[in-house]
């Protein structure tokens, strides 16, 4: 697998907000919900969320730098082998360096510490260790609510419910879902943290969703109503005559929804006027227009010294 830091085109030294960056910057590239059946696109995510898994974590990424763990976080092998504990200063006691070498030796302390240690580690319950993982969601997913199955290093599957609103970095808990505890010991728990996989259209602020609605001439001049998208579904919305770029208009209640807690947010569209193909025809008449009140756009910037 190939080393994180190239994978995310960071260096070695890079800080936390470096890495933050460079993995939502191409996860939003390469997203499979942005990349509809595109199978190369869908397999470079997965390399690119393994690799955020791994340098986010700074426990993971410390183990990783110091060969702990490989490229694909699994444990490396790792101590001293037999050969080296034998011939090492801790098997110098056992070694065989003469007929005197066991002479007076007493071996009680030796096998009294053995059992003694196996006694106190198989006495009482032991529970099972906490473990945490990371989990990419979808930005409507975290928005309204779903259920997302998380697969584990062991193979082990984990069904994920991630509540409306979820925000970025939020950490789940399942409980009894961590490592098995041991005689009569209760299960860990497993702590899942969600990263939130950016929207091709959709901006969160807390409880509102921003977005850029294109618009035609035609209707930001005239008016009318047009078909905007929302987290939950598409909406009808008027757009005002003698709308400008940049107008922000807003829809109450469809931003996150209300059910994640306290009131709903709201929807901000910020209007973009789309030339798109001029007609013949619209050329012909602006051509022609002479407007009864003339109007320079730049008449402030072009005041300025």
């Amino acid at each position: 697998m190939e080393d994180p830091y190239a994978t995310l085109g960071i260096s070695r030294s890079a800080s936390q907000d470096d890495i933050r960056a460079a993995y939502r910057k191409l996860a939003k590239l390469h997203h499979p919900d942005l990349n509809p059946g595109n199978a190369a696109a869908e397999e470079k995510f997965k390399i690119l969320a393994a690799a955020n898994d791994l340098l986010s974590d700074p426990d993971k990424r410390a183990r990783f730098d110091r060969g702990e763990l490989d490229a694909a976080g699994q444990e490396r092998p790792s101590g001293p082998n037999y050969r080296e504990q034998a011939e090492g200063s801790a098997g110098q006691r056992y070694s065989h360096s003469g007929p005197q070498a066991w002479e007076g030796a007493d071996f009680s302390d030796l096998f009294g510490s053995m059992f003694n240690q196996g006694r106190r580690s198989n006495t009482g319950p032991r529970p099972g260790e906490d473990q945490r993982y990371r989990l990419t969601a979808a930005f409507l997913d975290a928005v309204n609510g779903a259920t997302r199955r998380l697969t584990l290093p062991d193979g082990r599957t984990l069904d994920v419910k991630i509540p409306p609103g979820t925000i970025q970095g939020q950490i789940l808990r399942l409980k009894g879902q961590g490592g098995m505890g041991s005689a009569g010991g209760g299960n860990g728990d497993a702590f899942i943290e969600i990263d939130i996989a950016p929207h091709r259209f959709f901006e969160r602020n807390g409880k509102d969703i921003s977005l850029v609605l294109p618009v035609t001439i035609a209707e930001a001049a005239l008016g009318g109503s047009v078909k905007v998208p929302t987290p939950s579904g598409p909406v009808m919305m008027r757009i005002p005559p003698h709308s400008d770029s940049d107008a922000v208009l807003r829809l109450r209640g469809r931003g996150v929804p209300k059910h994640a807690g306290g009131a709903a947010g709201d929807l901000h569209a910020r209007l973009r006027i789309v030339l798109g193909t001029i007609d013949p025809g619209l050329e012909t008449i602006l051509k022609s227009w002479t407007p009864a009140q003339p109007f320079n756009p730049r008449a402030e910037m072009e005041a300025q010294p």
